[in-house]
């Protein structure tokens, strides 16, 4: 069963989809996208956890997908903070009646939006995944230069050309920076639907990823710079599985805090992967997160 809607809050909307009838001792699973200012499509294949009954849901984040847009606020780095995207969380929790226990999975920004929902210790969270997420920006951004040191020096040169003369937003600067994409983000070829879809949808609607991030992946100037989480990772007291690719832009340096400083935590690699191993390894990566799921049902 597929279930559409949206949940009305503050004046705005959030879409949400929801898959599965949600079985008997098996807690729901809510799925954040990354971006932040992406949407869902590219977590499509998450749908596959619902075929054990568990129900999963996916929402678009406002700003972008099928959920308000507010185009008005690009640039707005006091409006769009991860406190906007906790109280979103809040209101589609509360409509979708989880308060009696739920799993959540957060992918990229999607994990760091759970890690500052979870260093709460909400009574409703019975298990945390954090797929492909940074703890703190400060780490990402000097892995990511690194990664970006990695590529051929003809590409290195046409984002060091454009980041100097101001023209991020040319032809040449997004052609330059999906090279890093197709290393680091997804190594299909070509990109499933579901991941070309959320591309082009947060090229076509920047406010959120341009006023949060900034220009690229690799050139964070945005809100979420100087975003930092490794200190409260300590508080997160429910099960928590950290998980990423081979070849991911969530290096091995990047989930380190994660892995070290959660309590009680896992760890899994997807070889052959970058930032999107349920997209490039589904059958390594689902049955990971299924089982990991089915050991903590019980909160």
């Amino acid at each position: 069963m597929i279930r559409q809607g949206f949940v009305e809050w503050a004046g705005y909307k959030t879409w949400f989809a929801s898959f599965g009838e949600g079985a008997a001792g098996r807690l729901p699973l809510l799925v954040a996208h990354g971006g932040p200012g992406m949407t869902h499509d590219y977590l499509l294949p998450l749908q596959a956890l619902a075929s054990s009954g568990r129900q999963v849901v996916l929402y678009d984040q406002l700003g972008n997908g099928n959920s308000t847009h507010l185009p008005e606020y690009g640039g707005d780095t006091g409006f769009w903070t991860p406190a906007l995207f906790l109280a979103e969380l809040d209101e589609v929790i509360k409509h979708l009646s989880f308060g009696a226990g739920m799993h959540f999975l957060g992918q990229s920004w999607g994990g760091m939006l759970g890690i500052e929902y979870a260093v709460r210790r909400p009574k409703e969270l019975a298990s945390l995944i954090l797929a492909d997420s940074p703890s703190s920006m400060s780490t990402w951004a000097a892995e990511l230069g690194k990664l970006r040191d990695g590529l051929p020096d003809g590409v290195r040169q046409v984002l060091d050309a454009c980041e100097a003369a101001g023209a991020t937003d040319t032809p040449e600067y997004a052609e330059a920076t999906l090279a890093f994409y197709r290393r680091h983000l997804c190594r299909l070829d070509p990109w499933p639907e579901g991941m070309q879809r959320t591309y082009d949808l947060a090229v076509q609607f920047p406010t959120v990823y341009g006023t949060m991030i900034g220009a690229s992946e690799f050139n964070v100037t945005g809100s979420l710079s100087s975003w930092d989480m490794d200190d409260q990772l300590f508080r997160i007291s429910v099960p928590t599985l950290v998980l990423h690719g081979e070849f991911d832009e969530a290096t091995d340096e990047v989930v380190r805090a994660s892995r070290e400083l959660i309590p009680d935590v896992e760890y899994r690699k997807i070889p052959g992967t970058s930032h999107t191993p349920h997209l490039e390894k589904p059958e390594l990566t689902i049955p990971i997160i299924a089982e990991f799921l089915a050991r903590h049902d019980l909160s």
